[in-house]
């Protein structure tokens, strides 16, 4: 509904021009929706099911920016697979806090619940590493497999020792990886 009614106000004639900085919604609107999302998420569950979660997380936002990239250079004439990754990942992960809101009322397995909010809340990292290497291959025209896989634990790690200020859990963190 929120998109819909955006829509609709933008095609008023008249109105102003209003647009916001892409870095403002990452310094200042971001971090408090997905920190108000991870203070729900029971983190024993998390860690329990982190496997799971890491393969949800990267896995399903990785097949979804390949079928998103593969689709639209086959549906957009001119569209080069470059541009069709770089959509994949922005449109690939799930929202965090909208999974969080709506499994507030329902009923459902706790560890379905784990699942969910724990995919959505690694997606990210997934998402915007899909993105940067896209934007890399538009740029510069290079690929490697190397800096892709180098920049998701990059990504992933630098997320987990900000968000994580207690001791116990980066050194689980460093456990995943071994």
């Amino acid at each position: 509904m929120l998109v819909i009614g955006g829509l609709a106000i933008s095609l008023i004639p008249g109105l102003p021009e209003f647009s916001i900085n892409p870095d403002m919604v990452f310094l200042v609107f971001l971090p408090p929706l997905l920190f108000e999302a991870a203070w729900y998420t029971s983190w024993n569950s998390f860690w329990q099911n982190r496997r799971s979660i890491l393969t949800m997380g990267f896995g399903l936002v990785f097949v979804t920016s390949i079928a998103v990239a593969y689709l639209s250079v086959n549906l957009i004439p001119g569209f080069t697979l470059a541009l069709g990754f770089l959509l994949g990942g922005i449109i690939s992960p799930p929202d965090a806090v909208a999974a969080t809101s709506v499994l507030k009322g329902v009923t459902m397995p706790k560890r379905g619940i784990t699942l969910l909010e724990g995919e959505s809340l690694v997606n990210d990292a997934a998402s915007l590493t899909v993105f940067r290497m896209a934007l890399a291959v538009i740029m510069t025209g290079a690929f490697t497999m190397q800096e892709a896989s180098r920049r998701i634990f990059y990504i992933g790690d630098n997320g987990n020792l900000c968000g994580f200020s207690d001791w116990p859990y980066l050194i689980s963190i460093f456990k995943i990886y071994s």
